[in-house]
């Protein structure tokens, strides 16, 4: 455990609740606050406001200006030391005289993990991790489970009936759950990075699969699709020009229909399952090499069922109407 100072977690607090502010925005980097505090004071705050933008530390400095010269920075994950879209935050640190920072923990990408600490150690600045680094580690689970398992972060989501009956995307069971829930999905949608369902989903729902209440992205629609028999006249396809549509299909799907969805616009995603099964594991390993951080699936029953019992799901979202449906 750190050594502990009086308003540690009071800041870091402040600091996660600001980085939560760029979820759906910054993938696939983590989401990250800053806050700078000098004489018990704060005089700078931010956070990544977007993917290829200034990182928190910065936003921070530039609104703290002379005042960071002495201060003590407080960031939700060590600062990076490498060039990537923006230059390394490490040398803002010291270039503005912050006198010591604390951070959660250390950056499990191998390109800073533990650098950034270190020059800032070098530079005579005074470094604390473990600050509320369990809070941290679970705001950005998917940023670490991309980092050290090259997978995306798994959720998935249904609604069924209080007597277990599932409810489908959309279509004719959509009055299962109520306009505040589908509100909420499609909240969820805007800050994932795919939305993922079964080709049998397609066929009985149509579905878009897009954010229609909710100014956020639309996420990458990916449709798990065997045998490669997505309906070209399918409201995905008519839409393919909103947002990307990858097709994950089996080794053995037929070659014409391939190459008939790639001229259609959509990514084909061959897996190595045989001809009535996508090898689910493989295509998340091949998502995350595209870095794709999280991805939420939809359904169907069959798809959910696989992913439950290969454990493959990091987070599970229920909805349950209190109605009975009947039935077998």
């Amino acid at each position: 455990m750190p050594l502990m100072k009086e308003h540690d977690e009071e800041y870091m607090a402040l600091a996660l609740e600001l980085a939560e502010k760029g979820r759906g925005m910054v993938e696939p980097n983590p989401m990250v606050g800053a806050v700078i505090v000098k004489n018990n004071e704060i005089v700078g705050k931010g956070y990544h406001k977007n993917y290829g933008g200034a990182h928190a530390e910065i936003h921070a400095i530039n609104e703290g200006g002379v005042n960071c010269k002495g201060a003590t920075l407080y960031v939700t994950m060590e600062p990076c030391a490498h060039y990537g879209k923006t230059a390394p935050c490490v040398a803002a640190i010291i270039g503005a005289g912050i006198a010591s920072v604390v951070t959660t923990c250390v950056d499990p990408n191998p390109v800073t993990s533990g650098k950034g600490g270190q020059q800032l150690q070098a530079a005579g600045i005074t470094v604390r991790m473990g600050v509320m680094e369990d809070q941290a580690k679970k705001l950005n689970a998917p940023f670490f489970k991309l980092i050290q398992k090259g997978m995306p972060y798994i959720i998935v989501k249904w609604a069924m009936s209080i007597d277990g009956k599932i409810a489908t995307v959309t279509g004719d069971s959509k009055w299962i759950t109520s306009e505040e829930s589908r509100r909420y999905v499609h909240t969820l949608r805007s800050q994932v990075d795919g939305v993922m369902v079964g080709i049998n989903t397609v066929l009985k729902d149509d579905p878009l699969l897009t954010c229609r209440f909710n100014e956020g992205r639309n996420p990458k629609r990916i449709i798990v699709d065997s045998r490669a028999s997505l309906p070209l006249t399918s409201a995905l396809i008519r839409t393919v020009q909103q947002s990307e549509i990858i097709i994950a299909v089996s080794k053995n799907a037929p070659t014409k229909k391939i190459e008939i969805l790639r001229q259609s616009g959509c990514r084909v995603i061959e897996t190595n399952g045989d001809y009535a099964h996508v090898d689910l594991k493989e295509l998340f390993l091949k998502l995350g090499s595209m870095r794709l951080t999280n991805i939420m699936v939809e359904g169907g029953s069959k798809i959910i069922t696989s992913l439950i019992e290969e454990r493959l799901a990091d987070k599970i979202i229920v909805f349950i109407a209190p109605i009975i449906i009947g039935g077998c």
